[in-house]
């Protein structure tokens, strides 16, 4: 593994900083001008771009870099972890895209609140900022380690170059803004990872030298993760595909709910082929680098091109980087400016366009503080999955289960899931259990035993009762 040149990393930086600038430019240009185009695009976006962006909120930096850290220490069964969204959005097409778009809510919150009311409303929301937040500081990390690998910076510098371009993205651009963006970020993140593979495959030799020299776990369908783990992946993946903000928000900006669908379909022919491929970078990097630390299984192999390919595709990481973590906080900036600031102010739209732009500031920054503190990124990606699966959970209820009417139940199953799975997590997975299966029926359970404990009718309901019955 060679080590750049003081030269060859100012063409690679400088390479990076002109990308920069022309997505800033670009961004710019095709800023939100009102809090239509900010939240929803003004539901103009087309199924393609549509598509494109389902596709870069669950194959961004996080789950890149994070599925080679562990596909370099538990082998291909790895590529599980993004094949589960592969899967999961053409289910979420033909289950619930069409129950949710005809709600005309742009929030999970706002969908689910038809049913269960203002205080469930609230409960999903602060829940889904929780694990957004949580999900931002592993991209914050996955970015940080692509960034410091090649401009020789630690982790906190790398982390803070992340948040100031990402928050511009998502701050001035909104969905519209981001939307055309998007496109461009994921056209060079698909071209970078080919590129990586293609290295890593010419310098391994191929996949067979690897099959033959490697322990046999690291090529068989489980590998060191285990059918367990894996079946807790795809529950989790196609669980939070259901209702993670974002993913709502883009369906929400489509033209019809047909198109909505359709959308669904583009995620998933994307999804498939990336997922092999990032698995096989993570095998390789074992094969070839045993010794480094797992976190660098993808970008290692920036070093072995030459600085103008090394600046390709370290933009296309860092197009990767920008693009999640810009979805992410947009999710969360939409999430408290239409669930508790228009409801508490009912500001006018140009107040609630401005408070927007400066929540989003302090929600891009605020990851920061904790990005230090995250080790093992696949581990916290899927926690913040099993927390969103929860809500999924009470959403399937609220659309195809009608009996379960109660809002105190949907209320106490909402947060004794937030409670009981942060800190199954927290413990490590007792007894093998992982946190995701807690998460998925923790809510049903609390659900179900509410619903066999009766109901106390408002004062007003039982007064007109006997009121009835004296008739």
């Amino acid at each position: 593994m060679k080590e750049f040149t003081a030269t060859d990393t100012l063409i690679i930086i400088g390479i990076v900083i002109a990308y920069i600038l022309f997505t800033t430019w670009l961004t710019w240009r095709l800023r939100s001008k009102s809090a239509g185009d900010f939240m929803e695009g003004s539901r103009a976006m087309p199924a393609f771009i549509v598509g494109i962006m389902l596709m870069s909120e669950y194959i961004g930096a996080k789950s890149t870099i994070g599925t080679a850290q562990a596909a370099f220490e538990n082998g291909f069964a790895a590529s599980w972890s993004v094949i589960g969204a592969a899967i999961g959005f053409p289910l979420f097409g033909m289950l619930l895209v069409k129950r949710i778009y005809n709600t005309g809510k742009i929030t999970i919150s706002g969908a689910i609140a038809e049913k269960y009311g203002t205080s469930t409303k609230n409960i999903i929301s602060i829940i889904m900022i929780y694990a957004l937040l949580l999900v931002n500081v592993g991209n914050y990390v996955s970015g940080a380690a692509a960034i410091s690998t090649v401009l020789k910076v630690n982790l906190p510098v790398a982390a803070f170059i992340t948040a100031i371009v990402s928050t511009f993205y998502f701050a001035f651009g909104g969905m519209k803004g981001m939307a055309w963006v998007t496109l461009l970020h994921s056209a060079m993140k698909y071209f970078g990872i080919l590129v990586i593979l293609g290295v890593a495959l010419h310098m391994t030799g191929g996949v067979s030298p690897m099959v033959e020299q490697m322990p046999k776990f690291y090529w068989t369908w489980d590998g060191n993760v285990g059918a367990g783990t894996i079946f807790a992946w795809l529950i989790g993946t196609i669980g939070s595909i259901f209702c993670t903000q974002f993913v709502i928000q883009a369906i929400s900006s489509t033209k019809s709910a047909a198109s909505a669908k359709r959308a669904t379909w583009i995620a998933f022919i994307f999804c498939l082929p990336i997922a092999i491929a990032i698995a096989i970078i993570g095998v390789a990097a074992k094969y070839l680098h045993p010794n480094i630390n797992s976190l660098y299984a993808l970008p290692v192999f920036l070093q072995d091109m030459s600085p103008w390919l090394a600046g390709l595709v370290t933009t296309s990481l860092v197009a990767s980087i920008f693009v999640s973590v810009s979805t992410v906080a947009l999710a969360i900036a939409s999430l408290i400016v239409k669930d508790f600031y228009v409801p508490m102010r009912n500001p006018t739209p140009e107040r609630e366009f401005k408070m927007t732009r400066w929540l989003s500031l302090a929600i891009g920054f605020l990851p920061l503080l904790f990005v230090l503190f995250v080790p093992e990124v696949l581990k916290l990606s899927f926690f913040t999955r099993a927390i969103r699966l929860s809500i999924s959970v009470v959403a399937m209820m609220a659309f195809y289960l009608p009996f379960f009417k109660s809002t105190r139940g949907a209320n106490a199953g909402l947060i004794g899931a937030c409670v009981v799975t942060s800190v199954w997590y927290l413990l490590g997975d007792p007894f093998g259990v992982n946190n995701m299966y807690i998460a998925l029926i923790t809510p049903a359970i609390i659900m179900g035993l509410d619903h066999l404990i009766p109901q106390k009718q408002p004062v007003e309901k039982n007064k007109r009762n006997m009121q009835n019955s004296g008739a």
